[in-house]
């Protein structure tokens, strides 16, 4: 009976579970595509209805009405040069946390999964004063002026370095030695070595760590809100929020929608692309 529970129903259970859960999640994310299409008095009446007219100028109401020219080119730009950043700062850092045999390598691993059990709601004040005397400091005494897209930007990277770093190293970890003991004979230097050879054997690994950057550093919200209260600074989810809150008093539902649909299908394609590569990464070197 032990055995029949343990080896037959709670995997099938678990499976079905997941495929349910797999399934409720393409269904929430094709119904709010097909909202997007909608009229808005539609949206209400026939809410799991085929769209009754196709209504494409949705989106170029929403576009306007949240400002998501400025918005997306902002997101754009912080997300790019972001994602890049936290690579270029994490691989160093995790190659040598890898290589190490020091006690002190293995303590700094655990501070920086520690940065992970950190929720950035509890540091939310410190930001904010961070934030105004950077702004201060730099507009009094230093340049005159100051943009606090810069600010948002190295709040992003500090705050992703730990998951970066911690993947990374669990990822350097599975490489071989060999592949460093032969560059070395052939007269590099280790930081040719790490530059002409361990990172690209080490490709797999640093996508996976941009992929899940491009895709947070895309989605984050609550930074955003709190570094950057102007329209013109605004990166998409703020601005999407901000349409929430005029179309509501207009009931244009369908735009509201094809407000979440600019936002949201593009990290979904994403995924889908390269949702393998993801997995792959992340799994490398678990048993080291």
């Amino acid at each position: 009976m032990r055995r029949l529970l343990g080896d037959i129903l709670v995997p099938r259970a678990t499976t079905v579970a997941l495929w349910a859960w797999v399934v409720f999640n393409l269904a929430l994310v094709a119904w709010v595509g097909l909202q997007s299409l909608k009229e808005s008095g539609q949206v209400w009446l026939s809410p799991f209805a085929l769209p009754a007219t196709v209504e494409w100028g949705n989106y170029s109401a929403a576009w306007k009405a949240a400002g998501f020219s400025a918005a997306a080119l902002n997101s754009t730009v912080l997300t790019l040069v972001g994602s890049l950043l936290i690579v270029a700062l994490s691989a160093p850092a995790a190659y040598v946390l890898a290589r190490s045999d020091r006690r002190a390598a293995g303590r700094f691993t655990g501070y920086f999964a520690m940065g992970l059990s950190i929720p950035v709601q509890t540091i939310v004040i410190p930001i904010i004063v961070i934030k105004l005397s950077v702004s201060t400091f730099m507009i009094d005494w230093v340049t005159g002026w100051w943009d606090n897209r810069i600010t948002l930007l190295v709040f992003q990277v500090v705050l992703s370095l730990p998951f970066a770093v911690f993947v990374l190293t669990g990822y350097m970890r599975s490489l071989p030695h060999e592949i460093e003991e032969a560059a070395e004979l052939d007269g590099a230097g280790p930081l040719r070595a790490f530059v002409q050879v361990v990172l690209p054997v080490a490709k797999p690994g640093v996508m996976t760590v941009l992929i899940l950057n491009v895709i947070g550093l895309w989605n984050e919200t609550l930074l955003a809100l709190l570094i950057t209260p102007t329209p013109e600074e605004r990166t998409l989810p703020a601005a999407l929020l901000s349409l929430y809150g005029s179309m509501q008093y207009s009931s244009d539902w369908g735009a509201l929608f094809a407000g979440i649909v600019i936002l949201v299908y593009p990290m979904i394609v994403l995924y889908l692309w390269l949702g393998r590569r993801i997995v792959e990464g992340m799994t490398a070197g678990i048993g080291k």
